[in-house]
């Protein structure tokens, strides 16, 4: 709080935060409303003198004078029970969260999980409740994304969505890449039998994966074998079905590429209970690096997803958006962590 002329004690104003970060109003507006124009520099200055000051911005009084919301939502269509069960959606969630409360706007979860869901969602973010969204795990044939970016609202998907084009801004990790350099991993090895355990064929990561799968194989001179590859879901259980179905396929394989490391950790409890051990029989690699990879022994090789990366650029492009600029596609590079299970 300060001290106006009068003596009384007042909240800090916009004004005050410019006077002690040594910058202009409009500079300090800028910042707020997404921080486009402003130096690194100048940044941290106005970080600073908010943390100082206090200062709080009044959504209300700026909703009326701007017609926004001041918040924007974080979609996700997938079954409640999945935002539960697959840690990602929760790394994504915290760090999208972190990367909005620099800028001191707040964001509102959403679950669509049916049909239904979608369709109240969707009228409930074109009534202007929300100033954009981050979308989540979108499915071809979804018509979430394609029925928002024709509302002109501001969207940005993690995951290039399928059968959109350049039409709706996205940030993907890359998929194909992280994995080739996975297969790559498993064959030098030794392993020569590869099975994989893909995403769902829905979705961009399942597609990507499976491709960069397929060509690592061909540069291999190994051929590809449709009864070496199961679709999953992404999930723990989907991945057990999926290693049993393997093993009785392909008794002969010696290493599994799964394309998810909470799938690869049902692959790898299912492989323990049949008796193989993991890696001196099978070989198992995952891809996230989220919290699954280390909460199985042995602890899990997997393709790293710069989650705070992911979550930091879907932010800032959905800022810049709604400060009306047109943005694109990013695609973040994936690394390979070797750990004891490959």
């Amino acid at each position: 709080m300060t001290t106006s002329a009068n003596g009384r004690r007042r909240p800090p104003t916009i004004h005050d935060v410019a006077r002690e970060a040594g910058v202009s109003r409009g500079t300090v507006s800028r910042f707020l409303n997404g921080g486009h124009y402003v130096s690194p520099a100048a940044g941290r200055a106005v970080e600073a003198a908010i943390r100082k000051t206090g200062y709080v911005v009044n959504r209300h009084a700026r909703s009326l004078s701007t017609g926004r919301s001041d918040s924007v939502a974080f979609l996700l269509t997938e079954p409640q029970e999945k935002f539960f069960e697959d840690p990602n959606f929760n790394v994504l969630l915290r760090g999208c969260t972190e990367h909005l409360a620099r800028h001191d706007v707040p964001l509102l979860l959403m679950l669509a999980s049916s049909r239904d869901d979608r369709r109240r969602l969707t009228r409930y973010i074109t009534s202007g409740h929300v100033d954009g969204v981050l979308l989540v795990s979108s499915h071809s044939g979804d018509p979430v994304a394609a029925e928002l970016r024709a509302a002109g609202i501001p969207l940005v998907a993690c995951g290039k969505p399928l059968g959109l084009g350049s039409k709706v801004s996205y940030v993907a990790a890359d998929d194909r890449d992280g994995a080739r350099e996975m297969v790559r991993h498993l064959l030098a090895t030794g392993r020569r039998r590869v099975a994989m355990i893909t995403g769902p064929l829905d979705t961009p990561g399942g597609t990507d994966r499976l491709a960069g799968y397929r060509e690592v194989l061909a540069e291999a001179g190994l051929p590809y074998d449709e009864a070496l590859v199961v679709e999953g879901d992404y999930r723990r259980a989907g991945g057990e079905r999926a290693a049993r179905l393997l093993l009785k396929r392909a008794p002969d394989l010696d290493a599994v590429f799964v394309a998810s490391d909470l799938m690869a950790q049902g692959v790898v409890n299912t492989l323990q209970q049949e008796g193989c051990s993991v890696p001196d029989d099978i070989a198992v690699g995952g891809f996230d690096d989220s919290p699954a990879a280390t909460a199985i022994t042995p602890a899990l090789t997997t393709m790293r997803q710069p989650f705070d990366r992911i979550s930091a650029e879907m932010v800032r492009m959905l800022l810049a958006q709604i400060a009306g600029e047109d943005t694109a596609g990013v695609i973040l590079p994936t690394e390979l962590v070797v750990r004891e299970s490959a």
